[in-house]
């Protein structure tokens, strides 16, 4: 599926991979875990961005890999639907009763059976409040406040899934409907299953004892860089729960008339993932999988592994609040990659070493993206304008080009006068991708040429390597 519709919508593999995998984080979060070692287990939910720039065919990717799970919902709401008749009645009678009960006990003179009478309208009154009417199932949430999450958590046994082709929710979370004072708290504890204690106008306070949030979004790198200065964000946490993808940009390449996702392979996703969310509706208690025992050796491989360049001077000091997260990133992706392979009846079999291979090579895939990301959301604007020069030299390949060349090819947002490109062409002629070419002033009237450049003759090359 993740191959038909990259080639449908001619994207990179990587934006249909992610949303694949937060597809199947939203059938199997809240309902199962996977236990590494005793003492050690992991959630299978996770939180999954993707950076690309607009007119990318985030929204048709999206419709396409979630479309089984609203599919699902509805499902799961049909046959909800006379359960929740049921109850409605139910507490409607127990409602009634215990009025009736509480009237009789009012109409008594004798004080011992008033006292009696009181008694029973006591306990009908109980009754009535415990009579509990199930929510809708809902599976799916996009542009959400943290409040509404953290209800929609209670309501729907402690699961939900922010699924959305924009990145609205980071506003949300620092503070866009809370006077600037960011709301983390959900977002944080519904990664790792901690208890959220959920406070709700006009009804009591509710305790989620292991929430499940699933994160999946498609937005533009600016807001990466945007998300980075918002407050708490990386000193609580939240950034380094994120599972990060930066594909490569396909716009202006793509192919037109791409064959459509043949309907065979539309049809065997859906029915999967449909049926992996409707067969763990039901499982109160989450499903807890277990690793072969070859499985747990190569797990302990990676972590010993890991745990040298999580020194302080070695390759991942700078990002360990992400790093010395990766290997339950592991562990769950390799959970969620056994369930989806072994649906519908393997499910008792413990995770086998294939499994924990095929999540290492994704997780350090995210890994990588990760270090280019927290690279960008670093960055200060002339980084990222010199960044944008390259990317046209690489594309273009000029032996010499003009600055006027340039801010001709490049975006006007960017650039708003021709002397704006200077602190960046200045930043990679120090980094030697080009190198300044000295102009003979012109003889006669006219104005002095535009300065002009040469490009390295490896510019390419090694900006791709930089890039990896």
């Amino acid at each position: 599926m993740v191959l038909a519709v990259a080639e449908f919508t001619q994207t990179p593999l990587d934006l249909p991979g992610c949303l694949a995998l937060a597809a199947l984080s939203t059938a199997a979060g809240g309902r199962a875990e996977i236990e590494v070692r005793p003492g050690w287990r992991e959630p299978l939910n996770l939180y999954t961005v993707v950076a690309m720039p607009p007119g990318s065919r985030k929204s048709a990717v999206f419709a396409a890999m979630t479309a089984p799970l609203l599919e699902a919902e509805r499902q799961l709401v049909e046959q909800a639907r006379p359960v929740i008749a049921e109850a409605e009645v139910a507490r409607k009678v127990a409602q009634r009763e215990a009025e009736r009960r509480a009237n009789e006990a009012a109409n008594l003179r004798d004080p011992t059976a008033r006292a009696e009478a009181l008694a029973y309208a006591a306990d009908a009154a109980v009754e009535a409040e415990q009579a509990v009417v199930p929510s809708l199932p809902r599976l799916i949430a996009d542009d959400v406040t943290t409040e509404a999450a953290a209800s929609l958590l209670a309501e729907q046994g402690g699961r939900l899934a922010v699924l959305s082709a924009e990145g609205g929710i980071f506003s949300t979370l620092a503070g866009r409907y809370s006077g600037g004072v960011p709301s983390l708290e959900v977002f944080l504890k519904g990664h790792a299953g901690d208890l959220l204690r959920v406070d709700r106008k006009g009804r009591p306070a509710e305790h989620v004892a292991a929430p499940a949030l699933t994160l999946g979004l498609a937005l533009q790198p600016e807001v990466l860089a945007d998300i980075a200065r918002m407050p708490g964000f990386r000193g609580r946490g939240l950034l380094a729960r994120i599972l990060y993808s930066l594909p490569e940009n396909t716009v202006g390449r793509r192919r037109v008339g791409a064959p459509a996702v043949p309907a065979p392979v539309d049809r065997t996703y859906t029915a999967r993932l449909s049926r992996l969310v409707l067969l763990l509706a039901d499982q109160h208690d989450p499903l807890r999988l277990r690793l072969h025992r070859d499985a747990d050796r190569h797990i302990l491989e990676l972590e010993r592994q890991l745990e040298p360049r999580l020194a302080p001077h070695a390759d991942l000091a700078h990002i360990t609040d992400l790093a010395s997260k990766l290997n339950g990133a592991i562990a769950r992706l390799a959970g969620l990659l056994h369930l989806a392979d072994v649906l519908p009846t393997g499910w008792t079999e413990p995770v086998h070493a294939r499994h924990v291979d095929a999540a290492a090579r994704l997780g350090h895939y995210f890994l990588g993206h990760a270090l280019a990301v927290f690279d960008r959301m670093s960055a200060d604007p002339v980084v990222d304008d010199a960044r944008a020069v390259l990317d046209w030299i690489v594309r273009t390949r000029p032996d010499t080009f003009s600055r006027r060349d340039a801010f001709t090819a490049l975006s006007r947002a960017r650039f708003r006068k021709v002397p704006d490109l200077d602190p960046a062409l200045h930043l990679l002629e120090d980094h030697g991708f080009i190198r300044n070419e000295e102009q003979v002033a012109r003889r006669g009237p006219g104005r002095r040429a535009s300065p002009r450049w040469a490009a390295h003759p490896a510019a390419a090359e090694t900006a791709e390597t930089a890039e990896g």
